[in-house]
């Protein structure tokens, strides 16, 4: 298996509030409450874990809370490769409903200085090259700014990396320009970085198009329940999830990029490497939390995705 870095710029303890019905400006009372130690990277490597692979977390850390990420991190056998900054990692708020709805209130992160970013970038420059792969996600702290981000992941390309990048807004709009190996939006956040919409295929076969030429080699395109377009020079494959009773959509993003890198990094056939990651994903959906939790599941829930060529209905 693979030796996988993965770099949170921004990671958050998720506070997942379970809530029959939310009904905004009314008291509600919760079912229950689960915390995790979380953001997108370190999401992600939970899932590669699961599958087999050797892990480096690297990103930023308020140094007044770490002792959850450091509690993970020990219990996956995770090297622990983050840089401390003062304050505090942000606390991102779930209010998850029965019916599958999730409404969240992000915080903003703490604000980092050029000091700590220089000491990331050292960090990175000293433990990059001796992995397979880097997956760079999630959204910047206060003080990272989005040039910085792109500039970041042109560093690690000149590795010799495979850069796999999954972000949104302005950080995703520049880490376009940086022509990583894999990007993984959903519609919304493609559409909002390209400035125009993408929701139908046709306008997706285009802007797939357009981001292959510059050097991107998987675009990856997520929808939710209405599955996922791949492209990528040697295929353009979609993908439908089965139908699962949703307890919560985070991670759902997040799973589906950790197994398309497995896939692909494992030297798997492009159907096996997109049905899988479905797969994954659809299970991430029916749990609180994040990982591969029954393998007899994943089974069951590969069986049911349906995986076809773009070109044909």
């Amino acid at each position: 298996m693979a030796r996988i870095l993965t770099v949170t710029l921004n990671p958050a303890l998720d506070v997942t509030v379970r809530v029959s019905h939310l009904v905004p400006g009314e008291v509600n009372r919760s079912q229950s409450s689960v915390t995790h130690a979380a953001g997108k990277g370190v999401n992600v490597a939970q899932v590669l874990a699961d599958l087999g692979h050797t892990l480096t977390v690297s990103g930023f850390l308020g140094e007044d809370n770490p002792h959850a990420f450091e509690a993970l991190f020990e219990h996956r056998g995770f090297v622990d490769a983050f840089i401390r900054v003062p304050g505090e990692t942000r606390s991102n708020i779930k209010l998850a409903e029965d019916d599958g709805r999730v409404t969240d209130l992000n915080g903003p992160g703490p604000l980092v200085s050029e000091l700590a970013q220089q000491a990331l970038l050292d960090k990175l420059d000293q433990i990059g090259a001796s992995h397979d792969a880097v997956v760079v996600a999630g959204s910047l702290p206060r003080g990272v700014s989005a040039q910085w981000l792109r500039e970041l992941l042109l560093r690690l390309k000149a590795m010799g990396l495979k850069v796999v990048f999954d972000s949104s807004g302005e950080a995703l709009k520049e880490g376009l320009s940086a022509g990583p190996w894999l990007i993984k939006p959903n519609t919304e956040e493609l559409s909002d970085a390209l400035g125009c919409d993408v929701s139908d295929l046709a306008a997706q076969v285009g802007a797939a198009t357009q981001l292959l030429a510059k050097g991107i080699e998987h675009v990856v395109i997520s929808d939710g329940a209405q599955g996922v377009n791949w492209f990528s020079r040697r295929a353009a494959l979609h993908a439908q999830p089965p139908k699962v009773r949703v307890a919560s959509t985070v991670g759902a993003g997040d799973s589906l990029l950790a197994g398309m890198l497995h896939g692909l990094i494992s030297g798997h056939s492009p159907e096996q490497t997109l049905c899988t990651a479905t797969a994954i994903a659809a299970m991430a959906v029916t749990q609180i939390g994040f990982g591969i939790s029954d393998a007899v599941q994943l089974a069951t829930l590969e069986s049911g995705v349906r995986v076809r060529p773009l070109t044909k209905e």
